[in-house]
């Protein structure tokens, strides 16, 4: 019988990070040229402290109305509790994860680590690899 699938075997390993003090500028960029709609925010140690949305840049347009200009960081627009999934967890306990809440994505930790981010058609494309 195969071992079941852990998200450690279908997480995307390619994703895209911030740091605290990095300017929402270079957020916005980076999330319109890579099509994402957020991105883990990492401290130097590349510990998981955040999580930067496309929503959370929304806020900046906002505030740039009261004030002169967008010069926001990371850490002044930042989500700082952020759900996260163990990178051993079954796909399994992953799929009940997303079934009890509304996010699309989690951060993939290990050790408080980032390496990784699994979606929810990360683990629709790991049903699709299991014979019928």
């Amino acid at each position: 019988m195969a071992k079941p699938l852990a998200v450690k075997d279908i997480m995307a390993r390619d994703i895209i990070t911030f740091n605290p003090g990095q300017n929402i500028h270079q957020v916005i960029d980076l999330l319109v040229s890579s099509a994402k709609s957020g991105g883990s925010v990492i401290d130097d140690d590349g510990n998981l402290v955040g999580f930067i949305s496309e929503k959370d840049c929304l806020k900046t347009v906002v505030e740039s109305s009261y004030y002169d200009g967008m010069g926001a960081l990371v850490s002044d627009l930042m989500s700082t509790t952020v759900d996260s999934i163990d990178v051993n967890e079954s796909i399994h306990g992953a799929a009940q994860k997303f079934l009890d809440c509304h996010y699309r994505r989690f951060p993939v930790v290990e050790d408080g680590k980032l390496v990784g981010h699994l979606s929810r058609v990360d683990i629709l494309k790991s049903v699709q690899s299991i014979p019928h």
